[in-house]
């Protein structure tokens, strides 16, 4: 609601650094955010489950009676319809990243961001929070495998791109063909088939963070959009990709291997500042066959 703060809830246990994000929060005289400070997890378990209306968390994931992705996790179970945003420090990356794929909406390294830089995360991890909500109360999921659909994954990436344009960050584009669906359909019939689609779904889930896009955008077609990838996400995606179907297509009484084509397009400020998201999903379709062509000719 215009015009209300938006309520945080801070989890630090270090007094510097919370006085440090009150003070960037209130800067300038602001009132748009209004801070709760706790500095235990269990603190800020009961702070949520009193139902203080809070809408963001800002969460260090070094704290007294938690560390580490133990700390997102037990926040995540009762955030309700928080967002939360991590706090690492320097060299803490990865733990960053691993914290976005248990449930954090973002992260950011201590020392790397000023006042505004701030708020301006904390607004954009609501808006992203809030659409995701949103298409979980809309009819734009895929009925098969729950993921959205085109029309969602359009709704959302069309919003990401803004966000990428006017922030000047990157993203991976992703376009997934599940191999040989009408082969899966044609020999163990249409029943089979979607148990195939079911389950591609699941290793996609698996290999994503919750904070990326995900897709069925058609019978045999998925997408993903990668927020804020690493120079090697990339390479890291495609290994991780290919682990999960070894687990999947190594189970006992497997009739058919499970195998994905996929196509990467990284999507720099420059290469995306006059495209639209279909175009790009074109592109990164083309790379799709590009990949495909090549195992069959291996």
């Amino acid at each position: 609601m215009e015009g209300v703060p938006i309520q945080v809830l801070l989890v630090e246990d270090n007094p510097g650094d919370a006085r440090l994000m009150t003070e960037m929060l209130k800067e300038d005289g602001s009132a748009d955010f209004a801070p709760t400070h706790v500095s235990t997890v269990r603190a800020a378990v009961e702070a949520l489950s009193d139902g203080h209306g809070i809408q963001a968390i800002l969460l260090d994931l070094s704290l007294p009676d938690e560390h580490g992705l133990d700390t997102i996790r037990r926040v995540v179970a009762v955030a309700g319809h928080a967002v939360v945003v991590v706090m690492t420090g320097a060299g803490d990356e990865e733990l960053g990243l691993s914290a976005m794929h248990a449930g954090a909406q973002d992260y950011f390294v201590k020392g790397t961001v000023d006042g505004r830089g701030l708020k301006r995360a904390l607004r954009f991890a609501i808006e992203r929070h809030g659409k995701q909500q949103q298409l979980q109360n809309e009819s734009i999921k895929d009925d098969l495998t729950g993921l959205s659909n085109r029309r969602g994954f359009l709704l959302l990436a069309e919003q990401q791109l803004r966000t990428a344009r006017r922030d000047r960050t990157s993203f991976l584009l992703l376009f997934i063909d599940l191999d040989r669906l009408k082969h899966i359909n044609d020999t163990y019939g249409h029943a089979e088939g979607n148990r195939a689609i079911m389950d591609a779904a699941d290793v996609l889930r698996t290999c994503f963070r919750a904070s990326d896009i995900l897709a069925r955008l058609s019978g045999d077609e998925f997408a993903a959009l990668m927020l804020n990838p690493t120079v090697t996400a990339e390479a890291a995606l495609r290994s991780r990709l290919d682990a999960l179907l070894a687990d999947v297509n190594a189970k006992p009484g497997r009739t058919y291997p499970l195998g994905f084509s996929v196509g990467i397009l990284a999507c720099s400020p420059t290469a995306i500042e006059d495209a639209s998201m279909e175009s790009l999903l074109g592109k990164a379709d083309a790379l799709m066959y590009e990949d495909m062509r090549r195992k069959r000719g291996a």
